[in-house]
């Protein structure tokens, strides 16, 4: 048969814009393929697991706006599928007086993007919420979330399959190359060929090798970011009550090393931010040619070391010190020590770096003839999936006049 629409990439974007568009056209049959095994295997996978308020981002931006509606969106989704989830709020920490300035933008831009829920809070308040935390000015952003995104990936996916059987999500079917014939695109994997009037792709860490295939002429490249966690031993779980974070430097395109409560129970410290030489190798060590060469060869890459070179030293120092983590860490929870400490897990984040080396672009959604392509989508990208997936569709019904 022939798909109306194909969907390659089943992270929490993939899935999630699958599913809004078979919402909003229960007849269309839409085809998701995913070369894992199983679905949110990258960066859905492997986050922080955090539901973002929208309180960071730009005011007027697309992070700005879909974060803020997809938090929403997102939360009402997982208590009417009984996805697990916690709304217990946050506090960003100052600990030093010149963090002040960047503390009071992050207010405003909470204010200006609608974020409910902020106030500005003193030492006492952050006290009495987090009774661990040193802090001298803080905003608590009441908003904020944790959820298993996973959960959330696999509830989309048995969704949209069940609101159309001739639909069907699949995983261990890695595409290696795209064929198109008049108006029909021939989408060939590992495990045979599968055709499709239109396109989607959101392909996250592969999302530039995907627009290549599809004979997008695209400058850019994606660059991965390992970020390394640990996590707080049961002798130290209670010195962390909800999400702890600093007040991310403006110069880093990063939030910073934070405390996380996940879903589970478990208390996340992390991440740190390091060039990984393998897109999808969450070991210190793992490396691969294929991305080292991509990545170095690109003048852009080479741009971004050189902006922030001290700050990329420290990461990757941080990295293989635990005692340099801890030490980082105890900005915000003094008492903590090396036996409150036990290494966790890591996940990759995809940038799309721009030739000037900037990493702060916004979401990036693109045409090219009968395919969408989801070329920039990093954080809050999984708290904005559902309004990340409106938009795709809207851009569907727009782009390919859909009745």
């Amino acid at each position: 048969m022939t798909y109306d629409f194909c969907v390659v990439g089943g992270g929490i974007v993939g899935l999630a814009t699958a599913y809004k568009l078979q919402l909003r056209f229960p007849a269309y049959t839409i085809l998701v393929l995913d070369k894992e095994d199983h679905f949110a295997a990258h960066q859905t996978g492997n986050n922080s697991g955090v539901i973002h308020s929208g309180i960071y981002y730009k005011p007027g931006s697309y992070k700005a706006k879909n974060c803020v509606d997809g938090r929403r969106e997102l939360v009402a989704f997982a208590k009417e599928h009984g996805i697990d989830h916690d709304i217990c709020g946050k506090v960003i920490v100052a600990t030093d007086e010149s963090e002040f300035p960047f503390l009071e933008q992050i207010y405003e831009n909470g204010i200006k993007n609608g974020v409910e829920e902020i106030e500005k809070i003193g030492p006492e308040r952050i006290k009495e919420i987090e009774p661990h935390c040193k802090g001298i000015k803080g905003i608590r952003v009441g908003c904020t979330g944790i959820i298993d995104f996973r959960g959330t990936t696999d509830k989309l996916a048995e969704l949209l399959v069940a609101a159309n059987p001739n639909s069907k999500a699949l995983t261990n079917h890695e595409v290696i190359e795209i064929k198109k014939k008049n108006e029909i695109s021939s989408v060939v994997t590992n495990q045979g060929t599968f055709e499709s009037k239109r396109m989607i792709f959101c392909a996250g860490l592969q999302a530039d090798r995907m627009a290549k295939k599809d004979g997008v002429n695209l400058k850019e490249k994606v660059v991965g970011f390992r970020g390394d966690y640990y996590e707080l031993t049961e002798q130290g779980k209670h010195k962390v009550k909800h999400l702890i974070y600093p007040v991310p430097n403006p110069e880093f395109p990063f939030l910073g090393v934070h405390f996380t409560r996940m879903t589970n129970g478990e208390i996340e410290c992390g991440p740190n931010a390091v060039f990984t030489f393998k897109r999808e190798g969450y070991g210190k060590t793992d490396f691969s040619w294929k991305d080292t060469i991509d990545a170095l060869s690109y003048g852009g890459t080479w741009k971004l070391f050189f902006k922030n070179m001290s700050f990329g030293i420290n990461e990757y120092r941080r990295a293989f010190s635990k005692k340099l983590f801890l030490k980082t860490l105890q900005r915000l929870i003094p008492s903590l020590t090396m036996d409150d400490l036990k290494p966790g897990r890591a996940g990759v984040r995809a940038m799309l770096l721009s030739t000037d080396g900037d990493t702060k672009d916004d979401f990036r959604i693109e045409y090219k003839d009968n395919s969408i392509h989801v070329l920039n989508a990093p954080s809050p990208a999984a708290t904005a999936c559902l309004a990340i997936g409106n938009e795709v569709v809207n851009m569907a019904v727009k782009r390919f006049d859909l009745k």
